[in-house]
């Protein structure tokens, strides 16, 4: 594998970035990280996407508060000080409108299918956390740049708000995936009930599960909501859906 970091010009500045591209090359895959940026962990689960045959570029989200790492990460796996964290990543998470989600999609997508070995075309997004939402309105936003999205405990899908990812499905033409959290105050049943009857009525095809005993976070190893159960189920239906749509 050809794998390390690399600096992706967008309309805002230069998103630091993590790209991993298989021997023999392959479709191109954005892994959109959780809030707590890009490290270890990341790198990590882009090489396993990358091991089936995939090209992954995973971009620092929140560039514009400086290149990762922005925060100290040593008590992420203490459920107590976690928490402090997002008092420093919330305004930066802020500044992550739909306008500049857009935006720094495309500048992802274009930067990844012009390396070599990458296929041209549109490609698949997988989110986690904040990663998942965004990559529910990059999808909406680029519906021919992006053939399909997973969402693995994805917050503020279906809100009150305005802005509401929810009330954008209709322009989604591939396929997406949600693998939600059961216990998660960002995404609870009746806003999992509202994104649903919104996929329903716009004809989207998707899949949307919960995974019993999982809490936001269940994929991240690195922090207190890891469960073993939930990363499992996750790769096997991220693979599913990078295999049904390669």
């Amino acid at each position: 594998m050809r794998k390390g970091m690399v600096d992706v010009a967008t309309p805002d500045g230069v998103a630091d970035s993590y790209l991993v591209v298989p021997d023999g090359g392959g479709p191109g895959v954005l892994l959109f990280m959780d809030a707590f940026g890009l490290r270890p962990r990341i790198e990590e689960m882009a090489d396993a996407i990358a091991a089936r045959g995939f090209a992954v570029l995973a971009p620092n989200l929140l560039y514009r508060g400086g290149r990762a790492p922005q925060f100290d990460l040593a008590d992420l796996g203490d459920p107590d000080k976690r928490g402090a964290l997002f008092g420093q990543i919330m305004p930066l998470i802020g500044a992550l409108t739909p306008a500049a989600i857009a935006a720094d999609a495309g500048a992802y997508i274009d930067f990844l299918t012009a390396q070599d070995g990458v296929e041209a075309g549109p490609v698949v997004i997988t989110g986690y956390c904040m990663g998942g939402k965004n990559a529910l309105l990059a999808i909406e936003a680029l519906p021919s740049r992006v053939k399909a999205i997973a969402s693995f405990h994805g917050g503020r899908l279906a809100t009150d708000q305005p802005d509401s990812p929810h009330l954008s499905v209709g322009k989604i033409t591939g396929e997406v995936y949600f693998g939600h959290a059961d216990h998660d105050h960002s995404m609870d049943a009746d806003q999992i009930k509202l994104l649903e009857n919104a996929l329903d009525e716009a004809g989207v095809t998707y899949t949307s599960e919960v995974y019993e005993g999982a809490e936001h976070g269940y994929t991240m190893t690195d922090t207190a909501a890891y469960q073993e159960a939930g990363e499992r189920r996750h790769w096997e239906n991220l693979f599913a859906l990078l295999e049904r749509t390669r």
